[in-house]
């Protein structure tokens, strides 16, 4: 694609700035030289399916925040690299089944650990969704609320166990109600700045 280096100048400025560019900046911050050539671009991103226009305004659509998905890659013997065409993939794609009852949440503290739910790492919970023994679910226990495992005890009430030896399992003294479960955790591995 032809226009992808320009494509990807408004991904970083939507990225830090969360919106397009007054129109007179558009030609700087797309590398383009006239106003003129900035409603070209629009145009043609349009056609391809990253823009539309709404009520006068340029705004963004689901593929404009797809990313390049090329292939799989082997985690043991290398492979020749893939020659196949990559497929458009958002993040959203592959975390969120229910975006109409899914939420996001910032662990604070590392009593969910040994599950890979870490300090400032977002979960996602889905809402109105069955639970069962196992399930890492965001719940209000005696008013505060937590991410923990649900269990069950020797007599079948329900508890709350830390995926982390240092904390103790959370039995509710008044009162337990669950929000959601738990269905994915976003995490890095490696800090990056984005330019």
């Amino acid at each position: 694609m032809s226009d992808l280096p320009h494509l990807q100048a408004l991904q970083r400025y939507y990225k830090h700035h969360r919106g397009f560019p007054a129109m007179a900046k558009r030609t700087e911050v797309e590398g383009m030289s006239s106003g003129a050539s900035v409603f070209g671009l629009v145009g043609r991103l349009s056609d391809a399916g990253y823009l539309q226009r709404l009520d006068g305004r340029v705004v963004p659509v689901k593929r404009f925040f797809s990313r390049q998905l090329v292939g799989r890659v082997r985690a043991r013997v290398p492979q020749p690299a893939s020659q196949e065409q990559p497929e458009v993939f958002t993040v959203d794609d592959y975390l969120i089944d229910q975006p109409d009852r899914t939420t996001l949440h910032r662990v604070r503290g590392n009593a969910m650990r040994d599950a890979h739910n870490v300090e400032g790492h977002p979960v996602v919970v889905e809402h109105n969704k069955p639970t069962k023994p196992g399930d890492i679910v965001l719940a209000v226990i005696d008013d505060e609320l937590t991410v923990k495992t649900m269990a069950l005890d020797a007599g079948g009430r329900c508890y709350r166990e830390p995926a982390n030896a240092a904390y103790a399992p959370i039995h509710p003294t008044t009162s337990l109600e669950i929000l959601g479960v738990v269905v994915s955790v976003m995490r890095r591995v490696r800090r990056c700045r984005f330019r």
